[in-house]
Formats: structure tokens, sequence, C-alpha cells
């Protein structure tokens, strides 16, 4: 086996693992959804082509490759498929058509014995998987706008750019067109793409984060494949694409699979809110004892003010009027750092090792003092508190 033929097997078994990942990911955020069922049939027969092609090129099989062009000559269909679920929509019947006979026409006929035709066969697949991906972007992009939510019109426009950006990688894996193409990169393709369609799912930080990590991971694993081809003999610049093209393809793959799991994790093991919102507790005192089973707070200590008699707490409730949630690292909280209020409030944290003060009531005092983990310490962890914090004040003490 040549090295172009190990590099084309890789990334198309990446690209089936990666494909197969967001399947899951997709089914697990909404199951009964009509688009969902549309959308896990198109990446599905997409799958299918990378196992099959990575399966026939890494172990030689004529039978396996002459089967992969089923799957191949389907995709125009499977697009067209989730393009009418997202428009909620038929297309034209012609287009149906022309997808339908075309993906019998050369999925049959290329099992069968078209495939002696190379050339002329190459084209035609080619052409076919190009003019539907085309088509599906023009109705995307001349849709009824007023008949779909915002929501649905940004994503639409995001699709549409995508369906029209994935179309070089598809070409490269015509080789028998660019026969001087290093590595086939249509999976690496189909991973960025469903990575892409998995950000955009969240809200406008969620994305940005989602974008930032997906830019690191490509910079950095494109690096690497730049730093393991040197270690390669005679390296050339086809051997980089290679490596390079390899590396992006493993570390993509990775990342999806990383996500999937921790997603699965996290919805096993409800957070703070989640535990919170599923609480059959009436009263505060409840809550408190619920929330002391979550990690973040089984160090909470609760403080009513005749037992913060040692801190002065008249002094410590004109400081608290105006703050809900208070950090050890931001101290003095605008202060100076003598400010008798400051002092006793940093005091009352070291005694008890605390890293955060949650302000459950001002008159009279009652306060809730923790210590977050660091490796709990990030935004959402803060948010988090803030919301308990909202919830606990609202929630009537016993009677």
């Amino acid at each position: 086996m040549t090295s172009g033929v190990i590099a084309d097997s890789i990334v198309n078994l990446c690209g089936a693992i990666g494909v197969a990942v967001a399947m899951m990911t997709f089914y697990r955020r909404d199951p009964k959804s009509p688009l969902t069922r549309r959308l896990l049939l198109a990446l599905g027969v997409i799958a299918t082509l990378f196992l099959d092609r990575g399966l026939a090129w890494w172990s030689g099989s004529f039978v396996l490759d002459r089967l992969s062009v089923i799957p191949a000559a389907l995709i125009p269909l499977g697009a067209l498929i989730v393009t009418e679920g997202i428009l909620r929509r038929h297309a034209p019947r012609a287009v149906k058509i022309a997808a339908l006979g075309g993906a019998i026409l050369l999925g049959l006929g290329g099992t069968f014995g078209l495939q002696r035709f190379v050339m002329p066969y190459a084209v035609t697949l080619a052409l076919f998987q190009l003019l539907a991906f085309a088509t599906c972007a023009l109705l995307l992009a001349t849709r009824d706008r007023a008949a779909l939510m915002a929501s649905e019109n940004r994503s639409i426009g995001r699709m549409a750019v995508g369906a029209l950006v994935v179309i070089p990688f598809i070409l490269t894996d015509f080789r028998t067109l660019f026969p001087d193409i290093p590595v086939r990169l249509g999976a690496l393709g189909a991973l960025l793409t469903v990575t892409v369609m998995l950000i955009a799912g969240g809200g406008p930080e969620t994305r940005r984060h989602g974008l930032a990590m997906m830019a690191l991971r490509l910079i950095s694993s494109g690096l690497l494949g730049l730093a393991a081809a040197f270690m390669a003999p005679d390296v050339d610049a086809a051997q980089m694409v290679r490596f390079v093209a390899v590396a992006i393809a493993g570390v993509l793959t990775i990342g999806l699979m990383t996500d999937a799991l921790r997603a699965l994790f996290e919805s096993q093991e409800p957070g703070v809110l989640n535990s919170v919102a599923a609480s059959p507790a009436q009263t505060r005192e409840q809550l408190i004892a619920e929330l002391a089973r979550h990690p973040i707070f089984e160090s909470a200590r609760r403080f009513r003010e005749g037992e913060l008699a040692l801190y002065d707490p008249p002094l410590l409730r004109d400081f608290l009027s105006t703050r809900r949630v208070l950090r050890r690292s931001d101290a003095p909280w605008g202060l100076p750092l003598t400010d008798p209020a400051a002092e006793r409030m940093v005091s009352l944290m070291t005694a008890n090792n605390a890293s955060h003060v949650i302000v459950l009531a001002h008159d009279p005092l009652d306060l809730i003092v923790l210590a977050v983990p660091v490796t709990a310490a990030d935004p959402a962890t803060e948010t988090a508190l803030a919301l308990v914090r909202r919830l606990l004040a609202l929630t009537p003490e016993a009677k």
C-alpha cells in the first residue's frame, strides 16, 4: 500500500466515525423531530460511504470499492431530503425525479459495470453531486423567508454557505479527474461540516466558544501534522499534505467523540441548576439540604445573623445591601483594603476557607459560605451560583 492509499483510508475511516458520532448527538438532542430523521438518513448514507471506502482502500477489496458507488450516488437524494425538511415544503417534482433517477442509474449502474467507462462515469458522478449541492443551495437561497422563523433563516443561510464550501472537498475524491491530488479530502470536508452544524445549534456565546475551540483544533492539529511529516524520510509537499490531512481528520474525530461523551456524562449527572429544578423541596431549608448533595455545595455552611455576632452584623448588613454573591478573588470589592466591612468579610471567608458568599437575605442577615473547587470555577458556575441565590431567596422559609 502506498502512503497515499493509507492516508485516504485513514481520513475516510475518521470521517465515518465522526459522522456517526454526529448522528448520535443529533438523535440525542431531538429524537422525534421529522427533520432529525431526514438528517440522520442523509448522514447515514455519508457515513456508509466513508466506511466502505476506507475499508475498501485499506484492504484492497475490489467488491467493497465497487459497492461504494451506491452511497455516493445516494448523497444528492439525501441532501434534497434534508433541504425539503428544512424548508418545510417539497422541492420541484423534476428535481426529485432527477435525484432519484440519478441515484438508481449511477448507483446500480456503477455496481454492475458502468465503472468500466472510468472517465465518463467519474465525470457524470461528479457533475451529479455538484449539481445536487448547487440546486439545494439555490433552493435554500430562494426560500420564502417570511414563512420561516428568524432563527431558521439564519441556520439556512449558514447551511447554504456550507453546501458551497464543501464542494472543493468533494472534488478531491475523484482521483480519476484529479490524479495529482495527494489525498482525498471529502471525508475531511464532512467532518468540518458536521462540526460546524453541531456548533451552530447553540446560542451566540456558545457558537463563539465552539468556533474558537474548532479553530484551535484545526491550527494545532495542522502544526502537529507538519511536525510529524518532518520525521519521515524523504518528505515532500505531497507527504506533508497527507500528514496534515490525517492529523486534522483525527483531531476533529476525537473532538467530536469527546464532546459527545462529555454531553452524555453531563446528562446522566445533572448540574446544580438541573438538581434545583428537579428538587421536590418546598422550603428554603429543604432546598439547601438538596444542594448539599451537589459537589459544588458539599462544603457550604449557612450563617444566620445570630451566628455572625463576631463580624458586626450591622456593618455587614450595610456592606451587603447592594451585593448578592461575593467572590474572594474580587476582595476588597471596590473598597479600600482597610475598610472595616471588607476586613470582616475577608475574615469570615478565610475562617471558613471559602471562595464565595451567597447573600440569601439582608435583614436579618442570612448567608451561605462555600468553597468552589478550582476545577469547577468557570463562568458557567458563577452564573449557576447567581441563579441558585435568586431561587433560594424566592423560596419561603419553613413555618
